[in-house]
């Protein structure tokens, strides 16, 4: 495994103690580095404290989601992560010694990231580091929270260090301090939902081997006695692999070297050679706190919800937590909105988290049947399978992570008359390949605030929190605080040439057209025509200033 560490612990500033700060972020993981830095890149002054010294240790969450990687385009290390990572778009369910069918999860061509790579946490979370202190965070390490006291203007925090703790105050406190989180405990938030009592055993082996860059899952491998096995290529010639291992095992023993060692081995043959270099047991838990905004607190990632490992559900939705907050609280920072925005967090993403919970408690409960019936059922599915089409969306290996559709959304503006087709408010941006000047170009490129960095590759030219993609010939028409892309299917100047079609296929848009695109790349509106007026008002509705 690499060896990578934060900066050697730092006392806290000259002044540190009682100071008061606009934004700090409890968790120093993959997702509260994301919400910190996409603050910072919003013009957001943000402490970041956390009680370690080092990035995680073992893959953990290793599948980015298409989404997540545009999220990070945005961010500046998309780029870097996709360099980086194993990319693969295909899957293969396997039942007991043969192959049942594969799947494709983006046959289509016309996109700049892949449906997913494979990257270890702790090479997301360097690479977020990294970009965080460029942006000017102050990362505070070996700085645990140990006590908080919220108030009506802000949150009184107790950090303690090794030479003692100190008090700082937050307006906004953001909870990304994990599975554990020690402010969803002082707080006294319980979970609700379900926990399984099946237990996993999760491998990262160091081999050379020629199993494609797939997602592999067998179901009763004839190699492994009494459930399911995952296996993931990733960088540096590592191999992530699940063994199902039931509800009676022991995890202290399980978790014994030359036990794995063996499991492994059996999986791979006489003769293999590899090493084993992390091994860890769980157990699934599907449930979240009741509410994520709690004042002037937020409870973002695995603080707020927690999901089975299998469709790649918790560290993608904890990305998108932070996705969702940051504009709206850079927002209210900022004065262009009210308080009553950040209300639209749990409004958001509440429901975007109770469908991860309902595909991940399908999921297992396909993967663990708990019963002869259930295990029948699933059986037969995979049989059928093999043979016919109809019964493939039946099998349940775990639904694979999709972006929400914030559908229901407060911030909407209904359609103003039947579109046939394309992204509804709410939806997140699809790309789609264009030129720009004569360049090649990318249209989430021009759809994204702040800029990526020169050297991620994107002409963005896009310049305001929100941004109008309009399918007409340029022409003047600016509106506050909207910036304005013109969409043409022919090469004019000042204008984002649509070559291939697919904006416009993929958008279900004519000339006339306009889309409105919010800060996080969801879509506010659309119209069959421009009017100034419309989308000025759908801006306000979508900054939660009038419906």
């Amino acid at each position: 495994m690499p060896s990578y560490a934060y900066p050697a612990y730092a006392p806290a500033p000259r002044g540190a103690s009682g100071a008061r700060h606009k934004v700090v972020v409890a968790g120093g993981g993959m997702v509260g580095l994301t919400a910190a830095l996409d603050l910072a890149r919003r013009g957001v002054a943000v402490v970041l404290l956390d009680e370690d010294t080092t990035v995680s240790t073992g893959s953990r969450a290793i599948c980015m989601a298409k989404r997540s990687l545009e999220i990070y385009h945005r961010l500046g290390v998309g780029r870097r992560m996709l360099d980086k990572g194993v990319t693969w778009n295909t899957g293969e369910v396997l039942f007991r010694d043969r192959a049942v069918y594969s799947f494709d999860l983006l046959p289509e061509a016309g996109h700049q990231y892949p449906a997913f790579i494979n990257l270890q946490q702790y090479y997301v979370e360097e690479y977020l580091v990294e970009a965080c202190r460029v942006a000017g965070v102050d990362l505070r390490w070996a700085h645990r929270v140990a006590a908080i006291a919220p108030g009506p203007e802000g949150v009184t925090l107790t950090a303690e260090t090794p030479d003692g703790p100190y008090a700082l105050t937050a307006e906004w406190l953001l909870a990304a301090d994990g599975a554990r989180s020690t402010i969803r405990t002082a707080l006294d938030l319980p979970f609700t939902g379900q926990v399984f009592n099946d237990r996993f055993l999760i491998t990262d082996v160091v081999m050379q081997a020629e199993f494609p860059p797939i997602r592999r899952f067998w179901f009763d491998p004839p190699f492994h006695d009494g459930g399911s096995v995952l296996l993931h290529r990733q960088p540096d010639h590592v191999w992530r692999i699940d063994f199902q291992l039931g509800r009676d095992a022991d995890p202290e023993a399980e978790k014994d070297k030359e036990r794995v060692r063996a499991r492994v081995a059996a999986m791979l043959g006489p003769g293999a050679d590899f090493e084993i270099e992390w091994i860890s047991v769980y157990t699934f838990r599907c449930r979240r706190i009741e509410k994520f905004r709690h004042g002037r607190i937020f409870f973002l990632g695995d603080a707020a919800h927690q999901v089975s490992p299998f469709g790649a559900r918790g560290g993608n939705a904890g990305v998108q937590d932070a996705d969702n907050l940051g504009w709206k609280l850079a927002a209210v920072l900022a004065g262009v909105a009210g308080e009553a925005l950040l209300d639209s967090y749990d409004a958001e993403r509440i429901p975007a988290n109770d469908e991860n919970i309902l595909n991940s408690t399908r999921s297992t409960d396909f993967i663990t049947p708990k019963n002869d019936a259930a295990r029948a059922y699933r059986d037969a599915v995979l049989e059928l399978a093999a043979r016919h089409e109809f019964a493939r969306p039946l099998v349940n290996s775990g639904r694979l992570s999709r972006p929400a559709v914030l559908a229901a959304s407060p911030l909407n503006t209904p359609d103003d008359a039947p579109w046939a087709g394309g992204l509804p408010p709410g939806a997140p941006a699809v790309d789609a390949p264009a030129r720009w000047d004569g360049r090649e170009a990318w249209l989430l490129g021009h759809v994204a605030l702040p800029p990526p960095s020169p050297a991620s590759g994107t002409a963005c030219v896009a310049g305001g929190d929100f941004v109008l993609l309009r399918f007409a010939s340029p022409e003047p028409a600016a509106i506050g605080g909207i910036a304005t892309v013109f969409v043409t299917s022919v090469p004019i100047p000042g204008a984002l040439h649509d070559h291939t079609g697919l904006i416009a296929g993929r958008y279900a848009a004519a000339p006339g057209d306009a889309i409105l695109f919010r800060p996080d790349q969801h879509v506010a509106a659309r119209w069959n025509r421009f009017d100034p007026t419309f989308v000025a008002a759908a801006r306000d509705r979508a900054l939660g200033r009038g419906a």
